[in-house]
């Protein structure tokens, strides 16, 4: 899935809307062209992961559906 994102530096980064800044859980994304990079906004020089569209767009419909800690949990 997620691979290093090297050369990705210039990249805009956002903060995610689901990240909780008070409790240490941020993470920030950049669209890039044809992909998508996400990096740990405490830990920035471990560099973010890049997601090639397919693999992002994967990524958060499992995420929406409820794995794991998607936002349906029944």
């Amino acid at each position: 899935m997620g691979r290093s994102a090297n050369g990705s530096s210039a990249a805009l980064f956002r903060k995610s809307s689901h990240s909780q800044p008070n409790q240490g859980e941020c993470l920030e994304v950049a669209d890039l062209p044809g992909a998508h990079a996400v990096r740990d906004t405490r830990n920035r020089r471990a560099g973010p992961l890049l997601f090639v569209s397919a693999e992002w767009y994967a990524l958060l419909t499992a995420l929406r559906a409820g794995w794991p800690g998607g936002t349906d949990r029944g």
